[in-house]
């Protein structure tokens, strides 16, 4: 039985009765201008439903009332663009109508035949009253005085239900508002990934060369090593924060330009950061890197800076072979080292899928795995 009245304890159920009323007012006023032409509110609605502005108004007022407090109501607030749309938010005028018409008509004879009904049991009922007129007084009268009022709970509850589902149905985004929308969360999703990656990289590498030269300078137990240990961590921790300010700028930025990230220009850095905390790095540039096309540059620089941090955090201080090569249509990058006892390198992890989706993105390829006792990380980025 709570179950049941639980509608009635709900706000929704009134502010969409309320939407229902509305436009019941402007119908209201034209029965007293003109009661003999009581269809005439429903052919004004057309040219008015035709007007691209008041699918927006409608929309609104159906997110307020009909769906309050959904995060997704699956109503749109756009402006009618197709003749579709335009017929749609017409067609919806109508239904919004008599839905009206029917919920005002009720709750005002519902609740007078439920008082007549329960008055009849002692008094003659009012011939004005429709269905019960003229009836004379009868006990029996007291059971039939609820069934309005339930009568009446179905119709406000069940209406509202069936507004909310129509204009949903009729308010809804349109094909081209819905392929926006994905498109929109799609680009959220990829910048947020991309974020992901940018913090991933930078600060992982920086974090790994602390932990790295921290242990070797413990371990060496040398005043010299110490301070070169040293460092090489604030070095490379500066970079890290820099690395931060261009991520951070991006959120709070939405136009930060991308150039601001690092490019292959500043390898050198991550290769003497990586010789500082105890790798031997046999590097070879060639071709012109400088000529790279910006997003091939800056991806490029990350694939490198994830690559020398798994080798510095899975292999330590192992001697390590980078080879970048730019040709005419590609840039080829590859990183090497042995595995460590003759085991397996890191096979999953985020920065291993880092690596693979920043080539897919650039319609490149990416390989790594072990390879002739090695671990091979080797990507080529076309370039255009």
């Amino acid at each position: 039985m709570v179950r049941l009245l639980r509608p009635l304890l709900r706000g929704t159920t009134y502010t969409r009765l309320l939407h229902l009323w509305v436009p019941v007012a402007a119908f209201s006023v034209w029965m007293f201008i003109e009661p003999e032409l009581p269809w005439v509110p429903a052919l004004v609605v057309i040219p008015v439903g035709l007007i691209p502005a008041v699918r927006v108004g409608e929309g609104v007022q159906a997110r307020l009332l009909l769906t309050p407090g959904e995060r997704e109501p699956g109503i749109s607030v756009e402006p009618a663009t197709t003749w579709r749309d335009r017929l749609r938010t017409v067609l919806w005028l109508e239904v919004r109508l008599v839905l009206g018409a029917v919920a005002a008509f009720a709750t005002v004879w519902l609740p007078i035949l439920a008082y007549t009904a329960a008055a009849g049991v002692v008094e003659p009922v009012p011939e004005d009253i429709p269905v019960l007129h003229g009836a004379q007084p009868h006990w029996a009268y007291a059971l039939a005085a609820p069934l309005p009022l339930v009568v009446l709970y179905a119709v406000v509850v069940g209406l509202g239900e069936l507004a909310a589902a129509v204009a949903r149905r009729l308010l809804g985004p349109s094909a081209a508002e819905r392929l926006a929308a994905l498109e929109e969360r799609t680009e959220q999703l990829l910048e947020r990934n991309r974020i992901a990656r940018e913090l991933h990289d930078s600060i992982g590498h920086a974090l790994t060369v602390a932990v790295v030269q921290a242990g070797a300078a413990r371990a060496a137990g040398s005043p010299e090593f110490t301070d070169r240990a040293l460092e090489a961590i604030e070095e490379t921790g500066r970079a890290a924060l820099e690395d931060l300010e261009r991520v951070l700028g991006v959120l709070r930025e939405s136009g930060q330009p991308a150039s601001s990230r690092p490019t292959l220009v500043d390898a050198d850095r991550l290769l003497e950061s990586a010789r500082a905390s105890g790798a031997k790095v046999d590097a070879e540039v060639t071709g012109p890197v400088d000529t790279l096309p910006g997003p091939v540059s800056r991806e490029g620089y990350r694939i490198l800076q994830e690559a020398l941090t798994n080798v510095l955090r899975h292999a330590g201080a192992v001697p390590a072979r980078v080879r970048v090569r730019v040709t005419d249509g590609a840039l080829s990058l590859e990183v090497r080292n042995p595995l460590a006892d003759g085991r397996a390198g890191p096979g999953r992890g985020s920065g291993l899928r880092g690596i693979r989706e920043r080539a897919a993105l650039l319609g490149g390829r990416a390989h790594t795995g072990p390879d002739d006792g090695d671990w091979q990380v080797r990507v080529e980025l076309p370039l255009g």
